[in-house]
């Protein structure tokens, strides 16, 4: 996982729970996952082939 061991994992979680707290954690995460929802159907909304075909037919 991009070459991070175990025990730097371990030190990076220990620090963001020292400087959000534990109370922040939740919403992070939440937030967090929701911006990665928001993105993958922002990236899935592509139009199709037939689509752009049907908007320049109607114009």
């Amino acid at each position: 996982m991009f070459g991070i061991g175990m025990s730097e994992l371990v030190i990076i979680l220990i620090i963001i729970l020292i400087i959000f707290g534990a109370g922040k954690l939740p919403e992070i995460g939440a937030s967090l996952g929701k911006g990665i929802k928001n993105f993958k159907k922002a990236t899935s909304e592509t139009e199709k082939p037939e689509q752009i075909e049907d908007k320049k037919d109607k114009e």
